[in-house]
Protein backbone atom coordinates (compact mmCIF):
# COMPACT_ATOMS: atom_id res chain seq x y z
CA UNK A 1 0.00 0.00 0.00
CA UNK A 2 1.44 3.50 -1.01
CA UNK A 3 1.58 6.11 1.80
CA UNK A 4 -1.40 7.89 -0.29
CA UNK A 5 -3.85 4.65 -0.02
CA UNK A 6 -2.14 4.26 3.79
CA UNK A 7 -3.33 7.62 5.10
CA UNK A 8 -6.70 7.56 3.20
CA UNK A 9 -7.33 4.14 4.48
CA UNK A 10 -6.78 5.65 8.08
CA UNK A 11 -8.99 7.89 7.21
CA UNK A 12 -11.88 5.55 6.61
CA UNK A 13 -11.17 3.63 9.65
CA UNK A 14 -11.27 6.71 12.21
CA UNK A 15 -14.57 7.65 10.05
CA UNK A 16 -15.84 3.90 11.08
CA UNK A 17 -14.93 4.63 13.90
CA UNK A 18 -17.16 7.63 14.73
CA UNK A 19 -19.78 5.41 13.63
CA UNK A 20 -18.90 2.96 16.09
CA UNK A 21 -19.29 5.40 18.86
CA UNK A 22 -22.35 6.08 18.07
CA UNK A 23 -23.80 2.74 17.44
CA UNK A 24 -22.21 1.15 21.03
CA UNK A 25 -24.63 0.11 23.40
CA UNK A 26 -23.48 0.72 26.44
CA UNK A 27 -20.93 3.32 27.59
CA UNK A 28 -18.24 0.69 28.30
CA UNK A 29 -18.16 0.30 24.72
CA UNK A 30 -18.27 4.12 24.05
CA UNK A 31 -15.53 4.34 26.27
CA UNK A 32 -13.42 1.61 24.28
CA UNK A 33 -13.92 3.17 20.79
CA UNK A 34 -13.21 6.76 22.40
CA UNK A 35 -9.59 4.85 23.37
CA UNK A 36 -9.28 3.30 19.95
CA UNK A 37 -10.16 6.64 18.56
CA UNK A 38 -7.67 8.26 20.69
CA UNK A 39 -5.05 5.61 20.04
CA UNK A 40 -5.58 5.84 16.25
CA UNK A 41 -5.13 9.25 15.44
CA UNK A 42 -2.27 10.22 17.74
CA UNK A 43 -0.51 7.80 16.00
CA UNK A 44 -1.75 8.92 12.65
CA UNK A 45 -1.04 12.65 13.47
CA UNK A 46 2.24 11.92 14.82
CA UNK A 47 3.75 9.87 12.10
CA UNK A 48 2.14 12.42 9.58
CA UNK A 49 4.19 15.04 11.05
CA UNK A 50 7.14 13.09 11.22
CA UNK A 51 7.39 11.71 7.77
CA UNK A 52 4.83 13.04 5.47
CA UNK A 53 4.64 16.84 6.15
CA UNK A 54 8.15 17.36 6.37
CA UNK A 55 8.41 15.75 2.67
CA UNK A 56 5.05 17.73 1.52
CA UNK A 57 7.46 21.12 2.72
CA UNK A 58 10.04 19.98 0.13
CA UNK A 59 8.19 18.85 -2.90
CA UNK A 60 5.35 21.03 -2.45
CA UNK A 61 5.58 24.72 -4.35
CA UNK A 62 3.23 25.92 -1.51
CA UNK A 63 4.19 23.14 1.03
CA UNK A 64 5.00 25.55 3.80
CA UNK A 65 1.81 27.11 4.43
CA UNK A 66 -0.26 24.61 3.55
CA UNK A 67 1.45 22.05 6.00
CA UNK A 68 1.26 25.24 8.48
CA UNK A 69 -2.39 24.87 8.20
CA UNK A 70 -2.49 21.23 8.56
CA UNK A 71 -0.15 21.75 11.84
CA UNK A 72 -2.63 23.87 13.05
CA UNK A 73 -5.34 21.68 12.79
CA UNK A 74 -3.61 19.25 14.29
CA UNK A 75 -2.79 20.76 17.54
CA UNK A 76 -7.24 21.26 17.73
CA UNK A 77 -7.39 17.81 17.74
CA UNK A 78 -4.91 16.95 19.92
CA UNK A 79 -5.95 19.11 22.20
CA UNK A 80 -9.60 17.37 21.89
CA UNK A 81 -8.12 13.82 22.13
CA UNK A 82 -6.08 14.72 25.41
CA UNK A 83 -9.58 16.44 26.93
CA UNK A 84 -11.18 12.98 25.41
CA UNK A 85 -7.99 10.68 27.31
CA UNK A 86 -8.47 12.84 30.53
CA UNK A 87 -12.22 11.95 30.95
CA UNK A 88 -12.44 9.07 33.42
CA UNK A 89 -13.30 5.32 32.84
CA UNK A 90 -14.35 2.31 34.55
CA UNK A 91 -11.45 0.80 36.76
CA UNK A 92 -9.76 4.29 37.73
CA UNK A 93 -10.82 3.35 40.92
CA UNK A 94 -11.79 6.93 42.47
CA UNK A 95 -14.56 8.54 42.97
CA UNK A 96 -12.83 12.17 41.76
CA UNK A 97 -12.10 12.82 38.51
CA UNK A 98 -10.48 15.30 36.39
CA UNK A 99 -13.33 18.96 35.80
CA UNK A 100 -14.65 17.68 39.03
CA UNK A 101 -16.85 14.24 37.34
CA UNK A 102 -17.59 11.91 39.98
CA UNK A 103 -19.03 8.62 39.20
CA UNK A 104 -17.11 7.26 36.51
CA UNK A 105 -17.69 6.06 32.59
CA UNK A 106 -21.59 5.50 33.15
CA UNK A 107 -21.98 9.11 34.81
CA UNK A 108 -24.51 11.39 32.93
CA UNK A 109 -21.79 14.20 33.36
CA UNK A 110 -18.85 12.43 31.36
CA UNK A 111 -21.41 11.15 29.41
CA UNK A 112 -22.72 14.39 27.71
CA UNK A 113 -18.94 15.65 28.22
CA UNK A 114 -17.66 13.11 26.52
CA UNK A 115 -20.24 12.80 23.31
CA UNK A 116 -20.04 16.62 22.84
CA UNK A 117 -16.41 16.12 22.97
CA UNK A 118 -16.91 13.51 20.12
CA UNK A 119 -19.10 15.74 18.16
CA UNK A 120 -16.43 18.32 18.36
CA UNK A 121 -13.67 16.16 17.59
CA UNK A 122 -15.66 14.77 14.59
CA UNK A 123 -16.20 18.29 13.21
CA UNK A 124 -12.17 18.95 13.35
CA UNK A 125 -11.61 15.51 11.63
CA UNK A 126 -13.89 15.80 8.69
CA UNK A 127 -12.45 19.53 7.64
CA UNK A 128 -8.95 18.21 8.02
CA UNK A 129 -9.60 15.25 5.94
CA UNK A 130 -11.83 16.95 3.47
CA UNK A 131 -8.38 19.58 3.23
CA UNK A 132 -5.86 16.82 2.81
CA UNK A 133 -7.47 14.45 0.44
CA UNK A 134 -8.89 17.21 -1.81
CA UNK A 135 -5.84 19.38 -1.92
CA UNK A 136 -2.80 18.16 -0.33
CA UNK A 137 -2.38 14.44 -1.40
CA UNK A 138 -3.56 14.90 -4.77
CA UNK A 139 -0.64 17.25 -5.09
CA UNK A 140 1.70 14.64 -3.44
CA UNK A 141 0.69 12.31 -5.54
CA UNK A 142 1.22 14.35 -8.55
CA UNK A 143 4.89 15.11 -6.72
CA UNK A 144 5.83 11.96 -6.10
CA UNK A 145 7.03 8.98 -8.22
CA UNK A 146 5.01 5.70 -7.24
CA UNK A 147 8.15 4.00 -5.88
CA UNK A 148 8.77 7.29 -3.62
CA UNK A 149 4.91 6.89 -2.85
CA UNK A 150 5.40 2.93 -1.70
CA UNK A 151 8.92 3.12 0.21
CA UNK A 152 7.18 6.09 2.03
CA UNK A 153 4.06 3.36 2.75
CA UNK A 154 6.56 1.15 3.82
CA UNK A 155 7.67 3.19 6.19
CA UNK A 156 5.05 4.45 7.75
CA UNK A 157 3.38 1.04 8.02
CA UNK A 158 6.44 0.21 10.36
CA UNK A 159 6.42 3.02 12.12
CA UNK A 160 3.09 2.91 13.32
CA UNK A 161 4.48 0.12 15.71
CA UNK A 162 6.42 2.42 17.62
CA UNK A 163 4.53 5.28 17.13
CA UNK A 164 3.28 7.57 20.05
CA UNK A 165 -0.15 6.33 20.92
CA UNK A 166 -1.92 9.35 23.54
CA UNK A 167 -1.59 13.27 22.14
CA UNK A 168 1.09 15.48 23.35
CA UNK A 169 0.03 18.80 22.38
CA UNK A 170 2.32 20.46 23.97
CA UNK A 171 5.18 18.69 21.99
CA UNK A 172 7.02 19.45 19.22
CA UNK A 173 4.94 19.04 16.12
CA UNK A 174 8.36 19.22 13.20
CA UNK A 175 11.54 17.73 13.07
CA UNK A 176 14.08 17.51 14.78
CA UNK A 177 12.61 18.24 17.91
CA UNK A 178 9.23 15.72 17.24
CA UNK A 179 11.94 13.33 16.06
CA UNK A 180 13.45 13.05 19.79
CA UNK A 181 9.86 13.62 21.75
CA UNK A 182 8.50 10.91 19.82
CA UNK A 183 10.25 7.98 20.41
CA UNK A 184 10.25 8.61 24.60
CA UNK A 185 6.20 9.66 24.24
CA UNK A 186 5.84 6.63 22.26
CA UNK A 187 7.45 4.69 24.97
CA UNK A 188 5.46 5.99 27.79
CA UNK A 189 2.42 5.86 26.04
CA UNK A 190 2.45 2.28 25.80
CA UNK A 191 3.57 1.43 29.37
CA UNK A 192 0.11 3.32 30.41
CA UNK A 193 -1.63 1.64 27.99
CA UNK A 194 -0.92 -1.86 29.25
CA UNK A 195 -0.81 -0.53 32.94
CA UNK A 196 -4.34 0.81 31.84
CA UNK A 197 -5.59 -2.14 29.83
CA UNK A 198 -6.19 0.08 26.79
CA UNK A 199 -7.16 -1.74 23.49
CA UNK A 200 -3.50 -2.21 20.98
CA UNK A 201 -3.93 -1.89 17.34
Amino acid sequence: MDAIELLKHDHRMVEQLFRDYRAAASARQRRAVVETLVRELSKHAALEELMVYPLAKKVLADGQQEIGEHLAEHMGVKKTLLALDQLPSAGSGSSTYPDGFEGGEGDARVMERTTALMTELQQEIEEHVAEEEGRMLPKLRAALDQQALDELGRELEKAKQTAPTRPHPGAPDQPPGLAMAAPVAAVYDRLRDRLQGRPRT
